[in-house]
């Protein structure tokens, strides 16, 4: 029987010019792996007369991964922030996401790091870092 786990997600993303090779992200937080911004691909006007209009405009993907406090992944976005800060300049990433219990992978590219938190909140127990990604495309096909 087919479930809808995401247990067995595997997010491959590199770092041109920084992690050129894939790396496999790990430690992902429990109740979130990464989520998405809705996308608006239309644009509409409605003119004084009543009649709506709309076209088709693109729009930037925002993926967000949410790893725990004390995830060997954190070391990946670490080093891409400290990269761009050193640099003052971006590194583009590329990712491929396989999500096996619905038979899918996507296909992320020309990706930025659009938001950083530089440490994890502390509570009674430290909490999950969320990483923004914004992708220029995402694009799904079966496994």
């Amino acid at each position: 029987m087919a479930t809808i786990t995401a247990a067995n997600a595997v997010f491959m993303i590199s770092v041109a010019n920084l992690f050129d090779a894939p790396q496999q992200l790990q430690g992902f937080a429990a109740d979130d792996i990464f989520s998405h911004a809705l996308v608006a691909p239309v644009e509409t006007l409605m003119g004084v007369d009543g009649i709506l209009s709309g076209g088709w405009t693109p729009q930037p993907k925002v993926q967000t991964v949410a790893l725990q406090a004390d995830s060997p992944s954190n070391y990946f976005f670490d080093t891409w922030y400290a990269a761009q800060e050193q640099l003052r300049e971006v590194y583009l990433a590329q990712a491929h996401i396989t999500l096996s219990s619905i038979d899918r992978t996507f296909t992320c590219v020309q990706g930025f790091l659009t938001n950083y938190p530089p440490m994890a909140d502390a509570r009674r127990v430290l909490q999950p870092r969320r990483f923004t990604i914004t992708w220029q495309s995402i694009t799904g096909g079966p496994v």
